[in-house]
């Protein structure tokens, strides 16, 4: 039997907007285990990292990182349990929580995946570093950071060298990029299909060619998915909304794809804001993606 090991982290420190830390609660409310066993797999739920809260709200130091300290413990915690469970042979899936989780879980994935793949779905690239991000907010970070760029208390959660290459990552969805993100994509050459490229060539090549270039001489392939990478009108519960994003339906598709694929090793739904949600909307979508992820198929 295939095993899952769920990982929630309540953290909102990343940003700024409160709420987000309800995110795994309301996507274990809207079904996500029992969506999992009824495709057959043994889900553990792990609980919890423990998040500590700052003396006062949204502390920022002198490196322009807000709540430094108390984020880097967060992903040093999510960062060890990520590494026990692929130990054990266990599905990593976390649930966030702000999108600064994601320096935990590809800290902890690359301990044992020493060439990790990295799909990146997500309305911003969250390429930023203290020097160049307009706000603090570690939420914009992570994907430099796990490429090695950034302080070196993030830096350094997992180890000192770079969790990821830039050679083996993909963006799926930008269409918010600050002007330091642009000069690094160019820089380092990453692969980023914005949704110029999903309006014209389609989800299912940009797919396609994605999961091909990622899977190239990789040792495992890491899905992080932010709910804004959807179009606002199906994930209306998230921090950062951005107009003009990919469909519910082609978001599915690329869910499907990706499980009709079978490389993706470990994985994370993050920026569910229930506070900022319709009805649970999105962490309902939240829900029957990661179902799509995991093999679920109408017929």
């Amino acid at each position: 039997m295939k095993k899952i090991a769920l990982i929630g982290v309540p953290m909102d420190l990343g940003q700024m907007r409160r709420g987000v830390d309800m995110g795994p609660s309301v996507i274990r409310y809207a079904g996500v285990v029992e969506r999992l066993e009824a495709l057959g797999y043994e889900v553990e739920d792990r609980g919890d990292i423990t998040i500590d809260r700052p003396g006062r709200v949204d502390v920022k130091n002198g490196d322009n990182l807000k709540d430094l300290q108390e984020v880097v413990k967060a992903n040093e915690r999510l960062s060890d349990e990520v590494a026990r469970a692929v130990s054990e042979g266990k599905f990593p899936l976390v649930l966030g929580g702000d999108h600064s989780i994601a320096i935990g879980t590809l800290a902890g994935t690359s301990q044992k995946r020493k060439n990790l793949g990295v799909i990146w779905y997500d309305a911003h690239g969250d390429l930023n570093t203290g020097e160049t991000s307009p706000s603090g907010n570690i939420h914009g970070m992570p994907l430099s950071v796990s490429l090695g760029l950034g302080h070196e208390s993030l830096t350094g959660i997992g180890g000192t060298d770079a969790k990821v290459k830039p050679e083996n990552v993909v963006l799926i969805g930008a269409r918010s990029l600050d002007q330091g993100e642009r000069d690094l994509i160019k820089e380092k050459g990453i692969r980023v299909y914005t949704m110029h490229e999903i309006d014209r060539l389609g989800m299912s090549r940009v797919m396609q060619e994605a999961m091909e270039y990622v899977n190239d001489g990789t040792d495992g392939v890491h899905l992080s998915l932010d709910l804004d990478a959807l179009d606002p009108h199906d994930a209306p519960g998230v921090g950062t909304p951005v107009v003009g994003g990919p469909t519910y339906r082609e978001t599915h598709l690329a869910m499907e794809m990706l499980a009709e694929s079978g490389m993706i090793t470990s994985a994370e739904f993050v920026e569910v804001n229930p506070i900022l949600d319709v009805k649970n909307q999105t962490a309902e979508a939240a829900v029957a993606l990661i179902g799509s992820l995991f093999g679920e198929k109408l017929l």
